[in-house]
């Protein structure tokens, strides 16, 4: 046991949660580092940075403690010409600040919502994804709240965005940025009211549109997806039990009477105009990407299956947590006609993966490759390697990480100068599970299998997290807070 662990090693509840210890582990301190030590070569055609994002609780946590409840910490790795430098830096969000001075009321998904007249019902952590947009990183947390500026070169926190006053409500995680045209497509949610909102913001932070859409009741989407006219809803069928919307607590399940739905509506379309198209039901945690083709609406995505897995008494009360995060995803395709009403879902591959990313310069319009996590049969969110997936085939090739290093979502670093979708690296964030030695490893994209072109070390532990993204050095301005 690490002496990080040692903050939660007494026997309490904290000792029962697997995501407060080894590799999930919270780290103590902000550092920069230049020059890291390096294993190979790192590739003098890169020139940008890796963000990842993820929970690192500040204090240790008391009472029952959800992984997503932990503060949001960024680890940023930043490479130019064959160097790398690293450098993490704490999320500080409004309600960091207020928990940082005592004032914070609302607490975490294992206690009641409390409306207080803030933005949120529980802490607003920000943790769960990291998009650049208008030349600053923007931290996004899962069940929507208020989006959090983040100068992409020093990590130092500019503050809440709020699209000049304008943004009505909050922003969820998994929005999208267009490479095109540079437009922030986003969406929010209730979490206890019937209804989904959809804005657009323009490469200057205007914001350009925004909508509400009716619900038939509260709905726990995760993500969304983005065409070149059309963006992509999710309607589906885990949603809270009838007693946790009364007493406002934390208490889902899957609604057999529910089918899956995907609501189609133009990039500036009224709420009113969403085009339903049902299916089976299903969960979606992440979307792969969409595009157009013809008439259809062509949607990748990882698609849940049940993981069979039984409830493990060694957990104690974090026993259905566990479970829900053992994630246990396939690849699956979705076609929606828009002139017909036709419909048709396909099964991609049977192997689990999640996580997946693409090159950004094909978000929303048709791309070849993917690039997702590959999850081993273990109780824990534990990634082992990466897959390569050819979507027009359903072939993939997998990358293994060394015995005993799991990984976090990688990202698609395009090679200055390339000539095709996956000229580049595929760049992630490993650590050992025993020792908490960390490295992040490049990995060309085009000789998948072979081991990593270089080994980066980092000089500090990186806690497993969730979400990661590639920014080059043209697309990062800097401001100071």
């Amino acid at each position: 046991m690490t002496p990080l662990d040692e903050r939660f090693a007494e026997r309490d509840l904290q000792s029962l949660n697997p995501y407060l210890l080894g590799p999930f582990a919270p780290i103590a301190d902000e550092i920069a580092v230049a020059d890291l030590r390096v294993d190979g070569e790192i590739p003098k055609d890169i020139d940008g940075a890796y963000f990842r994002n993820g929970p690192n609780p500040r204090v240790p946590p008391k009472g029952l403690h959800h992984w997503f409840d932990g503060d949001a910490m960024l680890h940023a790795l930043y490479l130019e010409g064959g160097k790398a430098s690293y450098r993490n830096r704490y999320v500080r969000s409004r309600d960091f600040c207020d928990d940082e001075r005592g004032a914070l009321k609302r607490g975490g998904i294992f206690s009641r919502a409390r409306d207080d007249g803030g933005a949120t019902v529980y802490k607003d952590t920000a943790n769960t994804d990291i998009v650049c947009h208008a030349g600053k990183l923007t931290a996004l947390w899962y069940i929507s709240g208020r989006p959090v500026r983040v100068d992409p070169l020093t990590l130092e926190t500019i503050g809440e965005e709020s699209f000049g006053g304008r943004l009505p409500g909050n922003i969820s995680a998994h929005s999208k940025v267009d490479p095109k045209t540079g437009e922030f497509v986003f969406f929010d949610y209730a979490l206890y009211e019937p209804w989904y909102a959809y804005g657009v913001a323009s490469a200057q932070n205007e914001l350009l549109h925004f909508t509400q859409i009716d619900l038939p009741g509260p709905r726990l989407p995760h993500d969304m997806a983005m065409t070149e006219n059309h963006v992509v809803l999710m309607d589906l069928p885990v949603v809270f039990t009838e007693a946790g919307i009364r007493e406002k607590l934390w208490r889902i399940h899957t609604d057999p009477k529910l089918p899956t739905r995907f609501g189609v509506l133009p990039r500036r379309g009224d709420g009113r105009a969403v085009r339903w198209f049902e299916f089976d039901p299903c969960y979606i945690y992440h979307v792969v990407n969409a595009w157009e083709d013809g008439d259809e609406i062509v949607l990748f995505c990882c698609k849940y299956v049940d993981n069979g897995r039984p409830l493990d008494p060694e957990y104690g009360p974090y026993a259905p947590m566990v479970n829900v995060l053992a994630l246990r995803a396939v690849l699956t395709e979705w076609r929606m006609n828009l002139k017909t009403g036709a419909k048709k879902e396909r099964q991609v591959d049977d192997a689990i993966s999640e996580f997946p990313v693409i090159n950004l310069a094909y978000t929303g319009r048709k791309n070849r490759y993917s690039y997702h996590v590959a999850i081993p049969d273990l109780p824990t969110q534990l990634f082992d390697g990466l897959y390569k997936y050819d979507l027009s085939t359903g072939t993939r090739t997998k990358h293994s990480f060394a015995p005993n290093y799991f990984g976090t979502e990688p990202a698609f670093a395009p090679r200055v100068g390339a000539k095709s979708e996956d000229d580049g690296y595929l760049i992630t964030i490993v650590a050992n599970a025993d020792t908490g030695a960390s490295e992040a490893l490049i990995i060309d994209a085009q000789d998948f299998a072979a081991p990593p072109l270089a080994r980066i070390h980092i000089p500090q532990r990186v806690p497993l997290g969730f979400h990661g993204t590639w920014a080059n050095r043209s697309e990062m301005s800097a401001r100071r807070a």
